[in-house]
């Protein structure tokens, strides 16, 4: 019970041991840096699975390429600290404040290190540890969801098949999902570049969320402006307005009492996304199209009206998982 609730509290540990490792259960950890060009823009994605071929591994998306490699390794080789975040795969390294990569296999190579600061993380409290609110006390949720940080500076490069990448002076967003597996459908977006409003940062993610006996669509939505997070959730009494959904395009409207937010993002040609694994109760099965090419146009007001921010977040993150058979269905 003092495990659980230590690590409730800082959602950024490893929370296996909580589980004792049994599967099914899964647990990665999300980090985007983008360059001060914007045009060199990378997801790298530490984590493990426990449930049929249990292992550890770190996904890389690139995203000027939009390609996705998957780099495997023994679940030996993965390693946590129980009393901070600190997690090793290999002889990769990553915490709050850096990463240190060495990737060295035939499909690619990667090495360097990278140093983050001015991290914004979502604010943890007793009654809201996070991102989930109070949602992540619920001992059987299926997904859990952290935010280590909505935005912040970079400092170092990486040597990446060969080509010296600077990433000082860049952006960088860190988040984080453990459980059983990954939900039957979802949305999900983040930006941090918005190019009038530097700082501003984005993140919404809708799901089919399951309950006891039935399920529902639940939805977590921050805006990070000017020193202030805007929150939008399920938990929080706050209303989806309109979603839509085309090839190519997201239209969604969310509302509470004080402020209503509108979203709408540009999905982008399909070449620009990266296809990577995400968890089942089985395996690394789920094949998931995630984008860093997208575009997020938002406009915040309040309830009379007055628009409180708004602009275009570029370099997005994007993926759009099974939504038409089921999630769009239960919105309407």
């Amino acid at each position: 019970m003092i495990r659980f609730i230590r690590n409730t509290l800082h959602p950024a540990r490893y929370h296996g041991r909580l589980h004792n490792q049994r599967p099914p259960f899964f647990e990665g950890w999300y980090f985007k840096v983008v360059d001060a060009t914007a045009r060199h823009r990378f997801a790298f994605i530490p984590g493990i699975f426990w449930s049929g071929r249990p292992h550890s591994f770190v996904q890389v998306n690139d995203g000027e390429r939009a390609a996705a490699h998957y780099h495997e390794h023994p679940i030996e080789a993965f390693w946590a600290a129980e009393d901070r975040f600190e997690v090793h795969v290999g002889p990769n390294r990553f915490t709050h404040n850096e990463m240190t990569l060495l990737i060295d296999r035939p499909e690619q190579q990667v090495a360097g290190t990278l140093r983050f600061g001015g991290l914004s993380p979502w604010p943890v409290t007793l009654t809201a540890p996070g991102i989930m609110g109070w949602y992540a006390w619920v001992p059987f949720m299926e997904c859990y969801h952290g935010v280590l940080s909505l935005d912040h500076t970079i400092y170092g490069a990486l040597t990446i098949d060969g080509q010296v990448i600077d990433f000082t002076g860049g952006r960088g967003y860190i988040e984080k999902d453990w459980g059983r597996g990954f939900p039957e459908a979802w949305i999900w977006l983040q930006t941090n570049h918005f190019d009038d409003a530097p700082g501003t940062s984005l993140t919404a993610s809708i799901a089919i969320i399951p309950w006891v006996r039935t399920a529902f669509p639940g939805f977590i939505i921050g805006l990070w402006h000017d020193g202030r997070l805007y929150r939008f959730a399920t938990y929080t009494g706050a209303k989806t307005e309109r979603l839509a959904v085309t090839e190519h395009t997201i239209e969604w409207v969310v509302g509470n009492r004080d402020h209503r937010l509108e979203m709408a993002v540009t999905q982008g040609a399909d070449s620009t996304f990266g296809l990577l694994k995400g968890p089942d109760t089985f395996e690394m099965g789920k094949r998931v199209a995630e984008s860093l090419s997208a575009t997020a146009h938002v406009r915040l007001t309040d309830r009379v009206g007055h628009a409180l921010f708004e602009g275009t977040g570029r370099h997005a993150g994007l993926e759009v998982h099974e939504v038409e058979a089921r999630l769009l269905k239960m919105i309407k």
